[in-house]
């Protein structure tokens, strides 16, 4: 619907159409500091509407062919892409995050998702086996769960939440999704496109508002048959003891405190500008971000050197500027938080960063969220800089001697989400990935990604997988039949 004179106005959409809410939250403009965007503050009447939208609209859809689907699936794709300009603008405002971030992560990602899901629900299998000693033979049969509950976070809004409607539809569920009430503009594009492509009322209904108040009503609502949330190990563990009467089927991807490993033949020409990336895109506020920099003493202080250098080049402001490499955090609360992280930081050296560095912008932007990648070095493994997740521009460097030792310091958190190992040993590599406990190892690269491999955490970093496979056997229940074809003499 249109805005106010002052403020975009969204509306929650449930069973194919836009509901206005009683009551509504402020969004904040994280580059002005100013409330730009008026968000719904659902509750529990809004997502029992939701549901049963969603049970009416399940058997029509369920019964639908994976062709089908896949065809409605790919024209929502060809109309996000379509609409990519506007869709990465308002991705910018809302989160933060740099117009180019937008332009070319994204929202790009946001339609492969839907593309991907498309194609690949028509290429699974089923199962099947023979008993010929006692005539019979096993098959295996897959169908979709119900209604599916999604949460999606504030730092990749567009992209996370396409992650987890795009397999849940293609399976053949009805879902209800909220993402988070600080970036909701993208969601509610969305939803002006899911008439146009096809998806039937009540396929996919967004419920906008707060984690406790229409999050736990998602979460705690018995028809709701899982729950795929993306943010905080505090709230996944909120979301395990809601939904445990349930018995609900739970993929959660949680928080992480992503070691890179530098070992002493590295390619410095690659990792430097690489590590930067890992460690400040996106404000650093991606759970893969590297926050640990684990550098071998013969090439710690060159790698340093060269490090420092890239970051104080590394440019903050607009993120509407094209130019610019990293934008605002997403609120003034996150900000005092990561500021209050770094400023704990146990005697470690601050390098570059808030403190040290002058930030200049312009004249609208100063009451931004705005902070300087910053690097410490000189940490102990248990200062909290070196244990917490950060969620923001500040890395950890540190040097080592021995492969065995880094190892055992880069399994030493509680996280356990991803990793890179930098090396032109072969065997090094594939011994030192075998051994680090995490969801997920790159080489000599960051964040390169094939969607038909499993994505997750291990340890406090999450629970379940979700990829091609394993999101097709999340999102469906598995039987198995019998059939005994011949009498036994």
């Amino acid at each position: 619907m249109a805005g106010s004179k002052t403020h975009l106005v969204l509306e929650n959409y449930i069973g194919g159409q836009f509901i206005p809410c009683s009551s509504y939250l402020d969004s904040y403009d994280p580059s002005t500091g100013e409330v730009y965007c008026k968000v719904p503050d659902s509750g529990r009447e809004e997502v029992e509407a939701a549901v049963i939208a969603a049970q009416n609209a399940f058997p029509g859809w369920s019964a639908k062919s994976p062709q089908e689907r896949s065809k409605i699936m790919s024209k929502l794709a060809d109309l996000i892409e379509e609409d990519l300009e506007s869709f990465a603008q308002a991705e910018s405002k809302d989160q933060g995050k740099t117009i180019t971030f937008a332009r070319m992560v994204d929202i790009p990602r946001s339609v492969y998702n839907f593309r991907f899901f498309s194609s690949s629900i028509l290429h699974q299998t089923a199962e099947c086996t023979q008993m010929d000693h006692v005539g019979c033979m096993h098959y295996t049969e897959r169908a979709p769960v119900g209604i599916a509950g999604l949460i999606s976070p504030w730092n990749l809004p567009l992209y996370l939440l396409t992650w987890k409607i795009a397999p849940a539809i293609a399976c053949g569920n009805t879902v209800i999704a909220k993402p988070s009430e600080m970036t909701s503009a993208t969601a509610w594009m969305m939803c002006k496109l899911l008439n146009k492509a096809g998806i039937p009322p009540g396929v996919v209904n967004i419920i906008f508002g707060s984690g406790p108040k229409a999050g736990d009503a998602l979460v705690s609502h018995p028809k709701v048959s899982l729950i795929s949330f993306t943010g905080s190990t505090l709230t996944g563990q909120r979301i395990i003891e809601r939904s445990a009467p349930y018995c609900k089927k739970l993929s959660l991807e949680l928080g992480g405190k992503n070691p890179a490993i530098i070992f002493e033949d590295a390619n410095l020409d690659e990792c430097v500008p690489t590590n930067v990336r890992s460690s400040f895109a996106n404000q650093g506020e991606i759970c893969l971000c590297t926050s640990r920099i684990f550098v071998q003493r013969n090439i710690y202080n060159e790698f340093l050197r060269r490090f420092v250098e890239a970051v104080k080049k590394w440019k903050v402001g607009n993120p509407s500027d094209p130019t610019i490499d990293q934008g605002a955090l997403i609120s003034k609360e996150h900000l005092a938080k990561v500021k209050k992280k770094k400023n704990q930081s146990e005697g470690g050296k601050i390098l570059c960063g808030e403190g040290i560095d002058t930030l200049t912008l312009p004249t609208r932007n100063r009451n931004g969220y705005f902070m300087l990648p910053t690097v410490i070095t000189e940490l102990a493994d248990d200062s909290s800089c070196m244990q917490d997740e950060i969620f923001g521009p500040v890395t950890c460097v540190t040097v080592f001697d021995t492969e065995e030792e880094v190892i055992r310091r880069a399994n030493g958190v509680k996280y356990g989400l991803a990793a890179t190992v930098w090396s032109r040993d072969v065997g090094r590599v594939h011994r030192v990935a075998k051994k680090l406990q995490c969801g997920l190892v790159w080489t000599n690269c960051w964040l390169i990604r094939d969607l038909n491999l499993p994505f997750g955490g291990m340890k406090a970093s999450g629970v379940g997988r979700e990829g091609a496979k394993d999101s097709y056997e999340f999102f469906t229940e598995v039987k198995t039949i019998t059939i005994k074809h011949t009498e036994m003499h």
